[in-house]
């Protein structure tokens, strides 16, 4: 595919940006660069690779849900001073 200035502005409408032509001038060289840059990606052999839609292995990092013992209700207030009935006290409300 050839990079032209017409490409250059198909691209620059299609991500809605106006260019000048002092700027389609400098970007013009700079993309056929990056074009350049992947085409090597053409060369690499990628016949015997199974498709990966997600390259980093993903798995379950949390625990299994297993019933535990938890704390009583009077281990739980033992550290508080704002408490009352057995249940903890905050600021009223409206």
């Amino acid at each position: 595919m050839e990079i032209t200035k017409e490409l250059l502005e198909k691209v620059a409408k299609n991500s809605r940006l106006e260019l000048t032509e002092e700027e389609e001038k400098e970007f013009l060289p700079q993309l056929k660069e990056i074009l350049e840059s992947f085409k090597k990606l053409d060369q690499a052999d990628v016949q015997n690779l199974s498709a990966s839609f997600q390259p980093i292995f993903i798995k379950n990092i949390t625990r299994d849900d297993i019933p535990e013992p938890c704390l009583s209700q009077e281990e739980a207030l033992q550290n508080t001073n704002l408490k009352k009935d057995g249940f903890f006290k905050g600021p009223k409300t409206i």
